[in-house]
């Protein structure tokens, strides 16, 4: 039989792996703790259509809104509405809805790639937020009120702004005092929360040391990937509304846009039974989640040459960034030594960091078994030559350039596609863009530079995925 995709998510399967990336779930054993093993059992004939008494997800009036009314309460909503694309295809719904075609919208320039889709796809035209850097690892931090302030009053016309908080590395704005600002000028915060769907938890059960969630903090309407971090399917997300700010019915109208008319209900039952689960058992799983956080930063804190963002203000401590920056080991080599070794598979590497996303499926024991493999690869790596190699051959060169400030130009009309090589000062007609984590390196109307290309040249070369340039090295550019 040929089924490359069925034979190798067996295999990884069988390999037992530790998971410190996406989803959250981590596996069957959250559903099978908690009951939910007759679904399990059969997960292909839950896998229907509208038929009678399935409701429909566009006008949903039964046991779908029942789901929604839940998650309404959950996260404390005006009205939710269960998505079935990510979080992605609800930030370009709520974007659509919020920016007239031809208007302007403020975003920080390390939105998620959805976010310039929005762009293109509704017609609207782009402010730029510049996050600060936190040079040390070269990755983006938060988006300062005073910026958005001063955005809004250059740019009075904009109908609205968004930002991602927590970012991908689980660095948080301070979105209440954003929502004051934006507010103060009338405009509609929209807040990427695709990182953050644990927040409202932690907080509603009095969890202290994590930041407040969108919804706690004055945004309009906040997206959510209900499958990163807590235990629903892998493109499942809700998008919650806040605030009268928003035209609900609108919002609708753009969902039913951009979905699928054939959502699936598979993704629809994880959100249901995600949701049960967090308000049957959510005391009990976010405290342990936070017991079993301690437990790693303690002991992650006394491995010797292991570097940690940490848990200061403004950080979600459920994503765990760690370097070995100090012993010449590469964000690189330590991913792979962590899989390779110790089947630890984190979510990424950039530069010489590496990040883990844990979730509410992690268990002590995952927490253990990664706090014991950094400090025995600590451990080897202050005597052996074993690592280094790729640090010393790529240099600085190999941490990513956070989103810098550019010269916007006009999307080009006319496009051709040209070496790579050849690109230099020639206007960008299609995003570039590392993933993970998804964020632009350059958008259309951005011209590319001479330390742009060799940083993806750079990438490519380590073997990460660049969308927009194909797989000879061809990038779309303006005539």
């Amino acid at each position: 039989m040929n089924t490359p995709i069925y034979d190798f998510l067996l295999k990884h399967a069988r390999k037992n792996t530790v998971s410190f990336h996406m989803p959250g779930h981590k596996g069957s054993a959250i559903y099978r703790r908690f009951g939910y093993d007759e679904f399990l059992e059969n997960f292909m004939d839950c896998d229907v259509t509208e038929i009678p008494g399935a409701d429909n997800l566009f006008q949903a009036e039964g046991i779908i809104k029942e789901c929604q009314e839940r998650y309404a309460a959950l996260f404390g909503a005006r009205s939710s509405h269960l998505l079935v694309n990510g979080t992605s295809g609800g930030l370009i719904a709520a974007v659509a809805a919020s920016v007239p075609k031809g208007k302007k919208l403020i975003m920080a320039r390390n939105s998620h790639k959805s976010v310039f889709n929005a762009l293109v796809l509704a017609d609207i035209r782009p402010v730029y937020a510049y996050p600060e850097i936190i040079p040390e690892y070269g990755i983006s931090g938060a988006v300062l009120p005073e910026q958005i302030d001063e955005l809004l009053t250059a740019e009075p016309d904009a109908f609205a702004v968004i930002l991602p908080s927590p970012n991908y590395y689980g660095i948080c704005s301070d979105v209440e005092k954003i929502a004051e600002v934006v507010h103060k000028h009338g405009k509609t915060l929209i807040i990427d929360e695709a990182h953050g769907a644990h927040l409202t938890f932690f907080n509603k059960h009095g969890i202290k040391g994590f930041p407040k969630s969108a919804g706690n903090s004055g945004a309009d309407i906040a997206v959510t990937s209900i499958h990163k971090t807590l235990a629903s399917l892998t493109q499942s997300a809700v998008l919650n509304i806040h605030s009268g700010r928003v035209d609900k019915q609108l919002v609708e109208d753009k969902l039913q846009c951009i979905e699928s008319t054939s959502p699936s209900y598979i993704l629809m039952v994880s959100l249901d039974i995600s949701a049960s689960i967090i308000e049957e058992h959510g005391k009990l799983l976010f405290k342990e989640w936070e017991e079993n956080l301690g437990y790693f930063y303690d002991k992650a804190e006394g491995i010797h040459g292991l570097s940690l963002i940490g848990r200061g203000s403004g950080m979600d401590q459920t994503k765990l960034n760690f370097s070995l920056g100090a012993r010449g080991v590469s964000g690189c080599e330590l991913e792979q030594e962590l899989a390779e070794k110790h089947g630890i598979i984190a979510e990424l590497s950039t530069g010489t960091l590496v990040m883990c996303m844990t979730g509410i499926g992690n268990t002590r024991g995952d927490m253990v078994k990664l706090a014991n493999a950094l400090s025995e690869i600590a451990a080897l790596s202050e005597n052996s030559a074993r690592f280094g190699a790729a640090a010393a051959k790529m240099g600085n060169a190999e941490k990513p350039a956070p989103p810098k400030r550019a010269e916007l130009f006009d999307i080009p009309e006319q496009k051709k596609r040209v070496p790579l090589a050849e690109a230099e000062g020639r206007v960008c007609a299609s995003s570039i863009i590392p993933y993970p984590p998804g964020i632009p390196l350059v958008c259309p109307g951005e011209k590319l530079d001479g330390e742009t290309i060799g940083q993806v040249r750079k990438l490519r070369e380590q073997g990460e995925k660049v969308i927009g340039v194909d797989e000879c090295g061809m990038v779309l550019v303006g005539e």
